[in-house]
């Protein structure tokens, strides 16, 4: 059973308690991963606080990271959450994904697959259907832009090498690195990665603009063409 606490609005509750006046005294650190959410919600419903909301959904998704993966639609099948909310939330887990996707320079320079994977992984480790992006270098093997050029279905992303190579043409590559997710969470390459990996590196040659990797996310793991061979 609630507390009667908890049962109250949170303006009423001491201020110690309350999820923004302990972010100020005590520093974001110091909240649980309830009182996060409750910032985000803001507001809860006639029944609930918005902690009890934030609880209510953690106690169904059982961890933060399952909620970032949710569409708009089943989130508002948790009661107290509409259109809104379900957006907040969302735009909220999708700052922190980019944000750790970042790197610490405005350019990040690709000088190994683990490089890749570090930026790569955060974008991609949580989608459900496959992604397939082009990392366009210059020169000195530093990211010039990163462009999503394909969502497929959950097992198979459609690409072909025209496609592939105007982005890099557009852009001005002097070398590209291609990205795509594994949904299942195996980071084996199929058949099909492996021919488009052989197809894209052929055609890199023809127009003079290399392709230096083919990695393959799979939730945490990753796999690498290049240091397969497979180039």
């Amino acid at each position: 059973m609630r507390s009667r606490r908890n049962r109250a609005p949170i303006p009423s509750w001491p201020k110690d308690d309350r999820p923004r006046e302990k972010l100020l005294r005590q520093g974001i650190h110091t909240l649980s991963d309830a009182e996060l959410l409750a910032l985000v919600l803001r507001t809860g419903s006639r029944e609930s606080t918005a902690l009890d909301l934030a609880r209510s959904i953690l106690v169904r998704e059982r961890s933060l990271r399952k909620i970032g993966t949710r569409t708009p639609g089943e989130l508002m099948r948790q009661r107290g959450i509409g259109p809104a909310k379900a957006m907040e939330l969302l735009a909220a887990f999708e700052i922190g994904r980019r944000a750790q996707a970042e790197h610490e320079h405005e350019r990040p320079v690709f000088r190994s697959p683990q490089d890749v994977a570090r930026r790569m992984v955060p974008l991609l480790r949580d989608r459900t259907t496959e992604v397939f992006y082009v990392l366009v270098m210059d020169a000195k093997n530093a990211l010039k832009i990163d462009v999503e050029l394909s969502i497929g279905t959950l097992n198979a992303s459609l690409v072909h090498p025209r496609e592939v190579y105007k982005v890099a043409i557009d852009n001005g590559a002097a070398a590209i690195i291609v990205v795509h997710n594994h949904p299942s969470g195996n980071p084996e390459p199929s058949t099909e990665d492996i021919d488009i990996t052989r197809q894209l590196a052929e055609a890199g040659k023809i127009i003079g603009i290399p392709l230096h990797d083919h990695l393959i996310v799979a939730g945490e793991q990753y796999t690498s063409h290049a240091e397969r061979g497979l180039l």
